[in-house]
C-alpha cells in the first residue's frame, strides 16, 4: 500500500501538468469552434449559380456570422443559406428582396414564360443566383425564412488573382 501511495505522489506532478496542457488545448479548440461558427469562417463555394461573381471551379470566401443576427442584411448582399430543399446543404446566393418587397419575374418552370409577382412575407428574404439560367433559388422554392441565413460573404480570399470584394 505504501508503495502505491509513493508511486501516486511521484506521478501527481506529471498528471497535473498533463491535465493543464489538455485544458489549454480544449480551450483553444472551443475558441476556434465559436469563432468559426458564430463570428467568421472560410467557405468553399463552387458551381455555376453565382457566375460571373464566383468561379465555376470554386472560390474560398470569408463569411461573417453576425450581421444577419442583428438584421444587417441588405439588398445585393451575397449570403450563405441553408438550402430549403436539403437542410444538409449550404447555398450561396444574392439577396434581391427583403420582407415587404414585391418582385416580378418570369416563371422558370413555365414553358410560356408566365410572369409572376410575389410579395416577400415577413421574416423572409428572396434569394437568387447571379447566373439566372443555372440557379435553383427563390424562383423555384419561394421566399426563404430569414433564420436559414447562416452568414454574409465578406470577400473572396482564393484564388489570389480574384482576392477582394464580391460586389
Amino acid at each position: 500500500m505504501m508503495r502505491l501511495l509513493s508511486n501516486l505522489r511521484r506521478w501527481r506532478g506529471t498528471a497535473k501538468e498533463a491535465f493543464e496542457q489538455v485544458s489549454v488545448v480544449a480551450k483553444f479548440l472551443c475558441l476556434l469552434h465559436v469563432t468559426d461558427r458564430y463570428i467568421i469562417s472560410s467557405t468553399h463555394v463552387q458551381g455555376p449559380s453565382m457566375l460571373p461573381t464566383l468561379n465555376l471551379t470554386g472560390d474560398v470566401i470569408l463569411a461573417e456570422h453576425l450581421s444577419h443576427r442583428f438584421g444587417k442584411i441588405g439588398l445585393g448582399d451575397v449570403v450563405i443559406v441553408r438550402s430549403p430543399r436539403d437542410p444538409t446543404r449550404m447555398v450561396t446566393k444574392r439577396i434581391l428582396g427583403l420582407e415587404g418587397h414585391t418582385l416580378t419575374f418570369s416563371d422558370p418552370l413555365a414553358i410560356d414564360g408566365s410572369i409572376i409577382s410575389v410579395v416577400v412575407p415577413k421574416g423572409h428574404v428572396w434569394i437568387q443566383g447571379d447566373n439566372l439560367y443555372a440557379s435553383t433559388d427563390s424562383r423555384h422554392f419561394g421566399p426563404v425564412p430569414y433564420n436559414l441565413i447562416e452568414g454574409k460573404a465578406l470577400m473572396r480570399v482564393w484564388p489570389l488573382e480574384y482576392f477582394g470584394s464580391l460586389r
